[in-house]
């Protein structure tokens, strides 16, 4: 009698297992095309967009979304290693020219910022087909609220910008190619 019930999730569990083991495969080798994961990620959002439109509600499960992703936001904008946070301990980012050079390295990578990000949307997209989430709300109010929101909490990122000197992109930081291959220069020096 025990046997029987052991034996019936074992092809379940190898399923799991194999079907685990294939999403990290593909999600492993999407790592180095950041374009098209996101341009996936935007075809994802739209679709969830329209089913919201086209349905006409699903309020509170898009703010929801979008508190979700303001909070995804700032861990890919802030830091690691917080400088107000290193400011107590002595150890901070250089905000001197003669200070140690630390480069930036963020709180929520952006690999996991984006698969975070895609993985929402998807939920937010299954939580569509229950009625029950589809809770009347004026929803003009969720966005002016989520605007706000959304505006604070920027300004505030963007001064913590400021005060301790860093930058989260990569626009306008110098880039090395590399050496120059030797036939190049000499058919210059010519």
């Amino acid at each position: 009698m025990e046997g029987a019930g052991d034996d019936s999730g074992v092809p379940l569990a190898k399923w799991r297992s194999d079907f685990s083991r294939a999403f990290q495969y593909y999600l492993d080798r999407s790592t180095p095309h950041t374009m098209h994961r996101w341009l996936g990620t935007l075809a994802v959002a739209m679709i969830y967009i329209l089913r919201v439109y086209y349905l006409q509600g699903f309020y509170v499960v898009s703010y929801g979304l979008g508190i979700y992703i303001l909070n995804l936001l700032i861990g890919f904008l802030s830091p690691k290693d917080d400088p107000e946070l290193e400011a107590l301990d002595g150890a901070s980012l250089p905000t001197k020219g003669s200070d140690e050079f630390k480069p930036f390295i963020r709180r929520l990578p952006e690999f996991k910022f984006w698969y975070a990000i895609t993985k929402a949307f998807v939920v937010a997209f299954l939580l569509t087909f229950f009625s029950v989430l589809d809770v009347p709300v004026f929803w003009p109010i969720l966005l002016c609220y989520w605007i706000v929101l959304f505006v604070l909490t920027m300004k505030r990122q963007i001064l913590h910008m400021i005060k301790y000197k860093y930058v989260p992109f990569n626009i306008g930081k110098q880039r090395y190619t590399g050496k120059k291959s030797t036939a190049t220069s000499s058919k210059a020096a010519d």
